[in-house]
């Protein structure tokens, strides 16, 4: 269920220096959830698999779940945090909130479509976030696909 959110006169666009800052904050706490997925994959290969040391990590098998769980995972991250309050843990530390042009909460829709095209825009050299310094209303592109907008919201009292 959507939530609409306050404040909604007291927000502006977010930048690209802001959206940057939160992503790298992100993308350290990702890069924590996919260690301990590789960890528990590498577990179940290697004792309930019983999989040999020397044979982990060369079928195909095995890469391709790695892949999805990562994916999957890194997927469930934003998504969560996105559809809930708009703000993941990153976004957070900057002030950003991620909402609908009127002012709701996210879909689990434009979740996955926010998702699916950042991948694209960082895929193209990261000119899909570029984007935002020629934009009039400081869209990436995962803010055109999907319908939504980046905002920075005002320090709290």
């Amino acid at each position: 269920m959507q939530r609409r959110f306050d404040q909604l006169d007291d927000v502006w666009p977010a930048g690209l220096g802001r959206r940057l800052g939160a992503m790298l904050y992100d993308g350290l706490l990702v890069l924590a959830i996919w260690i301990v997925i590789t960890a528990l994959h590498l577990a179940v290969v290697r004792l309930v698999l019983e999989v040999p040391a020397e044979q982990v990590g060369l079928g195909l098998a095995q890469v391709l779940s790695l892949r999805l769980l990562m994916a999957v995972s890194a997927f469930l991250f934003f998504a969560h945090f996105w559809t809930r309050g708009g703000m993941t843990l990153g976004m957070q530390a900057w002030r950003l909130r991620v909402q609908t042009l009127d002012g709701c909460s996210i879909t689990s829709f434009q979740a996955l479509q926010r998702f699916l095209v950042a991948g694209v825009s960082l895929a193209a050299f990261g000119l899909g976030y570029l984007w935002i310094l020629f934009d009039d209303e400081k869209r990436s592109w995962p803010d055109i696909v999907s319908g939504t907008r980046v905002v920075v919201l005002p320090k709290r009292r």
